[in-house]
């Protein structure tokens, strides 16, 4: 019985993972307090840990399964002297790794911080609360029909985005949120931003992945129920993810995000609470 019920609380935070990544919700927001809520017994804070970075993997390669025809495009047409630079996989791979530079240092040098001071009930509610308010003051003033719909984007609008990415630091901001709006600052259209955002996940999300579970000491430290748990959350994450993503995309093309900045309002009165009442 208590197998079975490790095996469901592995497909419940899948769930949630797959739900929250690519919104701009905030999925450590919800990963935190919903890995409170039930708790895994028998197993070391660690393995808790190394959890919430393998079922990222499978939300990632969602992203790479959907967008396979986009990513196998740029690998085959990869060297400029084949279709010219603008059209190069070389360029867009380029822009992805300029918009990775600024997050991959203000990351180094504060995610330990963030981590040890910022995640308490206070600040990851105060981040997501002001944080919708950014986000319904960023898409009246930035968001526009007429902007950039392609991928097509320039060292400087990257570096935008880089930059807007460092946001995400800060547990609570959303790091999904925080590329679309700088995608909106660059003068991308709101489906260009998100699908900018989406590549932008996968070398940024596999890196600190892979990083943090090296860290935490590997696959090899974990029991076989452990091992059965992150195969199944891994899965749930990746099939979950397949439908947010998909269906995301279709909501940006026709309606506003500020539905998702009440529903950050509304979430982080609940996590205020849950610290009040001493769920973490």
């Amino acid at each position: 019985m208590e197998y079975i019920s490790f095996i469901i609380k592995s497909i419940i935070l899948g769930i949630i993972e797959g739900l929250t990544e690519f919104l701009p919700v905030s999925s450590t927001g919800h990963l935190v307090i919903f890995q409170n809520l039930i708790k895994f017994k028998g197993i070391t804070e660690n393995y808790v840990e190394m959890y919430t970075y393998v079922i990222q993997l499978g939300a990632i390669l969602a992203v790479i399964v959907l967008y396979w025809s986009k990513i196998y495009d740029t690998l085959i047409n990869f060297f400029p002297q084949k279709v010219g630079y603008e059209k190069s996989g070389f360029k867009f791979w380029f822009m992805i790794f300029i918009a990775c530079i600024p997050g991959g240092i203000f990351g180094i040098l504060l995610d330990d911080l963030a981590e040890e001071y910022l995640f308490s009930p206070v600040p990851v509610a105060l981040t997501l609360f002001l944080g919708a308010l950014w986000m319904i003051y960023a898409e009246r003033n930035f968001r526009s029909t007429k902007r950039h719909k392609d991928l097509n984007v320039t060292i400087k609008q990257a570096i935008i985005i880089g930059l807007f990415q460092c946001l995400a630091i800060i547990p609570g901001m959303s790091r999904s949120a925080s590329t679309i709006i700088g995608g909106w600052v660059a003068g991308l259209s709101t489906v260009a931003a998100a699908e900018f955002s989406f590549f932008l996940a996968i070398p940024v999300m596999v890196g600190m992945s892979l990083l943090k579970i090296i860290k935490i000491g590997g696959l090899s430290t974990i029991t076989s129920q452990e091992m059965i748990s992150l195969v199944v959350g891994f899965i749930t994450s990746f099939i979950v993810a397949v439908v947010v993503i998909d269906r995301f995309i279709t909501y940006l093309k026709k309606k506003p995000m500020k539905v998702f900045a009440y529903y950050r309002m509304v979430f982080a009165i609940i996590v205020l609470l849950s610290g009040i009442l001493g769920f973490f």
